[in-house]
Order: C-alpha cells, then sequence, then structure tokens
C-alpha cells in the first residue's frame, strides 16, 4: 500500500456546515476512487499567526482553501493560500 496522501484544508472546520462535512466527503470518495488513502488535516485560520506556520503547510501534498466562511481569521487564511500560490504549492479555492 502506498503512503497516504496529505491534505491541508486551511479552515475553521463546523461540523454542523454541510459545506464542510461534504469536502471531507468528497476527499474520502475521491482516495477510494483511486484506491489510495488520505489524511485529511483541518488547518485552524488563527493557526497561520503564530510562528512557524509555513513549516507547517510543507508537510501537505496539497492544499485545499475551505468552503463556507467566514472564517474566523482572513488574514491568517489569505497567508495559507499566498503560501501555496507563490510556492506553486497544489491548492483548490472553493
Amino acid at each position: 500500500m502506498s503512503k497516504p496522501i496529505n491534505i491541508g484544508i486551511i479552515g475553521d472546520y463546523d461540523p454542523d456546515r454541510f459545506s464542510h462535512q461534504a469536502t471531507n466527503d468528497a476527499l474520502s470518495h475521491a482516495a477510494n476512487h483511486l484506491s489510495a488513502q488520505v489524511c485529511i488535516t483541518w488547518l485552524p485560520t488563527e493557526s497561520f499567526l503564530e510562528t512557524e506556520w509555513q513549516q507547517r503547510l510543507g508537510q501537505f501534498d496539497g492544499l485545499w482553501a475551505a468552503p463556507g466562511s467566514p472564517y474566523l481569521s482572513l488574514e491568517g487564511a489569505l497567508k495559507g493560500i499566498q503560501f501555496a500560490r507563490q510556492l506553486d504549492w497544489p491548492f483548490i479555492g472553493t
């Protein structure tokens, strides 16, 4: 079995938001279809205001800007998105 694909989701997970549940489900369904494993990590937007947040993002194979804003920290969300865009990191925004 190959190593899991690590996806970081830039956003503040709220289990009551259908779009957040659907994001997890979509990644899981895609991984199953491809016979792959996926490891999903939600990254709170306020965590991008702390030091060393860039090193943490570097551990992910791809990043996804979560649907269903507002974010707790718009500044934090924009920092995460900027990281992906400037470094040409695999990224999707919904």
